[in-house]
């Protein structure tokens, strides 16, 4: 063997370190990332689940809602309220009320219906899966096709399909979801015969598919707002995205269009809409009480309406409660997935 053998050619000892990748320092900024959204969410959760939960209880004592007066009616005596608000116990001082509510509710305990007497978290519990339903098919109905229509028009802007789908969305956010649903039902359940007009079957009972028939009506009655929102805010994101800077330097080392608009104009564009369907989830949960009526749905929405036509406070305070913290959840995965899809929030911005 030649004495003068190149170094490149010797025989590698296994001494030399590995290369660094960087995938170290790059999870820890993600999970940084990830720990200074919860942080934000918790930070503004506590303070305004203590307010509004505060302020039901202030509300309360000042209506002079009582128990008594739903269950002795109207022509109870004195002595005889006062029996039964000690029962309840609303004899004791507001804030040990307050404080032993709070208490509860940490330990998942919502109270009693002052109605009935029936446990709250199971009442709510009953509904809640069916709004809950409709609230996540209407979700993804309206994000899809959103999404879809939002796309068409800014890869086009100003041209004729631009100016047809934002007329198209602009018609679908004036129309109110009953008269959407009393239309669904005249035209596909009673005139067509596809779907059923009203009721609920749990998926766990009835299967996928009678779960799906009866929830694919409401669900489209409350989509149509879903895509108007979505396809208007991706469509102004996209076309701000495509005047970046970025798209023309992309363009100049040669990428084609269907990379350059997935993998940046499209990551840039979505935070708008993304953020457009946290703020829509929580709203499909909680107003959809009069599609409900019209599909003879025993939902959240409905619940809460008759609680407080009926002066359950127990019960509205329950509601309450499941609101606030659908809303904070919903949002918590919203600004999670936005914090790993889009570059902004990946360089902290």
């Amino acid at each position: 063997m030649p004495a003068d053998l190149p170094a490149a050619t010797a025989p590698d000892s296994g001494d030399h370190p590995p290369p660094r990748t960087g995938a170290g320092p790059r999870t820890r900024r993600a999970l940084g990332r990830l720990a200074a959204v919860l942080a934000r969410t918790v930070a503004v959760f506590v303070p305004v689940f203590l307010v509004a939960t505060f302020v039901t209880f202030a509300l309360r004592s000042l209506s002079g809602l009582s128990p008594a007066r739903l269950q002795l009616g109207e022509e109870a005596t004195p002595e005889a309220i006062a029996r039964v608000e000690a029962e309840w116990g609303l004899d004791r001082p507001f804030l040990t009320q307050y404080g032993d509510w709070i208490t509860g509710v940490l330990h998942g305990q919502l109270g009693r219906s002052w109605s009935n007497g029936a446990d709250i978290s199971t009442l709510i519990g009953l509904g809640l899966g069916v709004s809950l339903s409709i609230a996540f098919l209407a979700l993804l109905l309206g994000g899809v096709l959103g999404f879809l229509l939002g796309t068409l028009a800014a890869l086009k802007p100003r041209s004729l399909l631009d100016r047809g789908v934002t007329g198209f969305v602009t018609v679908f956010s004036v129309m109110p979801a009953f008269v959407v649903g009393i239309v669904l039902v005249t035209v596909f359940a009673v005139g067509l015969g596809l779907f059923p007009s009203a009721g609920y079957v749990p998926l766990a009972e009835g299967g996928f598919g009678p779960w799906l028939s009866h929830l694919i009506l409401p669900a489209l009655a409350l989509s149509f707002d879903v895509v108007a929102d979505v396809a208007r805010q991706l469509r102004s994101g996209l076309i701000a995205a495509y005047r970046e800077n970025y798209v023309t330097g992309a363009l100049v080392r040669g990428l084609g269009p269907r990379r350059i608009f997935f993998g940046h104009v499209l990551r840039n564009a979505l935070g708008p809409a993304l953020a457009t369907l946290g703020l829509k989830f929580p709203a499909l949960v909680g107003a959809s009480v009069v599609t409900e009526w019209i599909f003879g749905l025993q939902g959240f929405g409905r619940f809460a309406n008759d609680s407080a036509q009926s002066g359950d406070v127990p019960a509205v305070q329950g509601v309450l409660v499941v609101s606030i913290a659908l809303v904070v959840s919903f949002n918590l995965m919203v600004n999670l997935v936005l914090a790993r899809l889009t570059p902004a929030s990946q360089r902290g911005v």
